[in-house]
């Protein structure tokens, strides 16, 4: 296993990812992939989508082992939910 050293700083990273999918991703997987994910490499703007994290960054590091990752969760401001689910459900 290669551990990537990253390099651009947390803040540039996440502007750089949300860039991109704001840019040229948002459109084309909107509305008909909500809840999966989007691994998007921050340096050459190539990405994958799949309903699992890791298959779909193992797919983008396939295309290039040295990316640099950033993954969204499309439809969503998180890619992870931590604590009770609070959402309505009927019987």
């Amino acid at each position: 296993m290669v551990i990537r050293q990253p390099r651009y700083s947390k803040e540039e990273f996440a502007q750089r990812g949300d860039e991109i999918y704001e840019r040229e991703v948002r459109r084309l997987v909107e509305p008909d992939h909500i809840g999966q994910i989007v691994a998007i490499d921050i340096e050459t703007g190539a990405w994958e989508i799949d309903a699992d994290e890791i298959a779909a960054c193992a797919r983008l590091e396939a295309r290039n082992p040295n990316a640099q990752i950033w993954i969204v969760r499309v439809g969503s401001r998180y890619v992870r939910r931590f604590g009770a689910d609070h959402t309505q459900r009927t019987a």
